[in-house]
């Protein structure tokens, strides 16, 4: 399966392991399924790490490229066709990390692991919660 990580599942992944349930560490740990991080979530990444909103002790951009490296996920391509569909999806917010990262599923026929209610709730792409 092609899992496209939401960016707080990417995140968790790292800084707070015990945050993702036992059914999403399993579909993520088994070797067989794909899993893809796009470059919205490293950019999300680095405006939460600049708000302070998560705090670290190494220099972000540091701590994002060993991560890039240590977390065995493929860079999911930011095409034009993902650009386009970021704009046609029907979203209850207007966050635009959410709405690049749902394009992104979307286009690519990934699963998109989630915490996100709001996100959980589309009918368009296949979502795998955290639960």
């Amino acid at each position: 399966m092609n899992v496209l990580l939401d960016t707080h599942i990417w995140l968790w992944s790292f800084l707070e392991p015990g945050r993702i349930r036992r059914k999403l560490a399993a579909i993520l740990e088994e070797p067989a399924n794909q899993l893809w991080l796009s470059p919205v979530s490293v950019w999300e990444a680095m405006v939460l790490f600049q708000l302070r909103r998560i705090q670290i002790a190494s220099d972000p951009a540091v701590w994002i490229r060993q991560a890039l490296v240590k977390g065995l996920t493929t860079e999911a391509a930011l095409t034009h066709e993902i650009a386009i569909h970021s704009r046609m999806i029907d979203l209850t917010h207007k966050d635009p990390a959410d709405r690049f990262l749902v394009a992104t599923a979307l286009v690519n026929g990934f699963a998109f692991a989630t915490a996100d209610r709001n996100l959980l709730q589309l009918r368009s792409i296949e979502t795998i919660p955290n639960r």
